[in-house]
């Protein structure tokens, strides 16, 4: 059983949760519906961002022309913004395909990518924030922190470390934005203000290649499109993605192997076989 404890100054989490009737059955709706994920995302990673989408099942597609963008995401499920390699004009078409989710009531996932590294980067993202309804923010320790207004640092789009309580910042961050907030790394945090949810699947190979957190924000958007309840859609998101990343690092003798079997544990990945491995904590 879960119990909550909340107090003034931390979030404590209790009872561990692997193999649990948490889990719903999201892979088989997705598979079965495979919902358009609108990805505005950055040049690193788009190739990988748009592989790992159809290996859970959905479609994605990569528009950032702002002449298309409304247009786009008017006929997706979800879209996914990542100002990973921003520019004024991506921006620009962020914001015109936001408001365009906005008004289908579809939801806009964002992912802060490299917040606290520079102030053109804090401003953009601000921009977005402040510009359009952002249901679900994601990014790393430091990232998020940013965002939040406490004293935290990126070095590129790695974290640091920050002053406060992880658990505690998701919790008033996503509290204060009415938001779904996502912490990712060793343990990836998941608040919508009042559940607080701590995922330990995973495993220390996924940060071994570059892009897996960028993959993360897509596989939240794609669970998202097949899930209104977007805490329990990130939730979910995040312990599929965890798992598939233990089962190929029990394959894999190094990235380039990992990166592989990735993919493939992906595509082979079950609702059944999720839910005798998934590792998560109510807080």
């Amino acid at each position: 059983m879960i119990f909550t404890i909340v107090n003034a100054l931390s979030i404590k989490c209790l009872t561990g949760n692997r193999g649990n009737s948490y889990m719903n059955l999201p892979l088989g709706t997705i598979r079965e519906t495979k919902p358009l994920v609108h990805h505005m995302t950055n040049w690193v990673t788009i190739y990988d961002c748009a592989n790992m989408t159809r290996a859970f099942g959905a479609l994605p597609v990569m528009a950032h022309a702002p002449q298309e963008a409304a247009d786009m995401t008017g006929i997706a499920s979800a879209l996914v913004l990542n100002i990973g390699t921003l520019t004024e004009e991506l921006i620009d078409a962020m914001l015109i395909s936001a408001k365009a989710a906005n008004e289908k009531n579809i939801p806009v996932v964002l992912d802060a990518v490299g917040v606290g590294a520079t102030k053109f980067r804090d401003e953009m993202a601000a921009k977005i924030l402040d510009s359009a309804r952002i249901d679900v923010i994601k990014g790393n320790y430091s990232e998020i922190a940013k965002l939040a207004g406490e004293n935290a640092q990126t070095r590129g789009v790695e974290a640091t470390s920050i002053d406060a309580d992880p658990k505690q910042v998701a919790k008033d961050f996503a509290g204060s934005r009415s938001c779904v907030v996502v912490m990712t790394g060793a343990e990836d945090i998941i608040s919508d203000g009042k559940r607080t949810y701590v995922v330990k699947n995973g495993h220390e190979s996924m940060g071994l290649i570059v892009g897996t957190g960028c993959m993360a924000a897509s596989v939240i958007g794609t669970f998202a499109a097949v899930d209104t309840d977007y805490c329990n859609a990130a939730k979910d998101a995040l312990c599929y993605f965890g798992i598939a990343g233990e089962l190929a690092a029990e394959k894999s003798e190094g990235p380039g192997t990992f990166k592989m079997y990735f993919y493939d544990e992906v595509f082979n990945l079950s609702d059944e076989k999720a839910r005798s491995m998934i590792n998560v904590e109510e807080c």
